[in-house]
């Protein structure tokens, strides 16, 4: 199940991920063209978060050969790595430090990093994601859950990767505010040039978002498809027009 680029961004080749008896993703293979935005669908329990936690270096115990801008990664990813790829987690109180300000939680990555130049990259960060520089000195408790996973986003941003891993950024949100989460990523997509993976257990949200996705059942990758595909509810598996079926967003019309 290749993707369609020659010089792809991201290259997944047989990739398997076992836990103990558990064979949670399966031979699964896939490329993402440099500055698309490919979504990976599927149920709980699918493999889909797996996967990025792997493309992500988080977890190291997989076999198989995984390729970022050309370059073959090892398991254990080096610092340049992680200024050039960076993970949204789902749940934004979850993944901020609830003793540190916005400002702290921004500069921090700059500092392992050892990047000057702080005051630029924070303030174009913030002002990127739609935060108030106002924001800087507040604690997460002092912020809704939109605006926290807009500091999240920021955190991602402030390296200035060419990458971003997006794990159901939207999904602990409430509905009203998810559409607006979306739509920053799509518009700092195409601003920066960045290159998505988004996993979503929502058609409606890959939909949205992304120009080609996979959908995945047991580990496996059952079905690649475009959004004209899925728009025209015509997936090829009973298992794809099963997922569309059961998606909320899908029911009218």
């Amino acid at each position: 199940m290749a993707g369609m680029s020659t010089n792809p961004a991201i290259l997944v080749d047989k990739l398997n991920v076992s836990f103990a008896d558990n064979h949670v993703v399966r031979d699964l293979s896939f490329s993402v063209a440099s500055g698309e935005s490919y979504g990976i669908v599927g149920e709980s329990g699918s493999g889909k978060s797996t996967v990025l936690r792997v493309l992500a270096g988080l977890n190291r115990d997989w076999s198989g050969s995984i390729a970022i801008e050309g370059q073959a990664q090892p398991k254990h990813r080096d610092k340049a790595f992680h200024r050039n790829v960076q993970m949204v987690f789902q749940d934004p109180y979850g993944s901020l430090h609830p003793k540190k300000t916005v400002d702290d939680t921004l500069a921090e990555p700059l500092a392992i990093h050892g990047l000057g130049d702080a005051e630029r990259r924070i303030g174009r960060a913030m002002s990127e994601v739609g935060l108030p520089t106002s924001f800087r000195f507040r604690f997460p408790h002092q912020l809704s859950g939109g605006q926290r996973q807009r500091v999240a986003i920021a955190r991602a941003l402030v390296l200035e990767p060419s990458i971003l891993l997006l794990d159901e950024p939207t999904s602990a949100l409430d509905v009203s505010i998810q559409a607006e989460v979306l739509n920053l990523l799509s518009a700092l997509r195409k601003e920066r040039r960045l290159t998505y993976i988004l996993v979503s257990h929502d058609l409606a949200v890959v939909a949205h978002m992304c120009e080609r996705l996979l959908v995945m059942q047991f580990g496996r990758g059952v079905e690649e498809m475009s959004a004209a595909t899925l728009a025209a509810r015509d997936p090829k598996t009973a298992y794809a027009q099963q997922l569309l079926t059961a998606s909320e967003g899908f029911k009218r019309g």
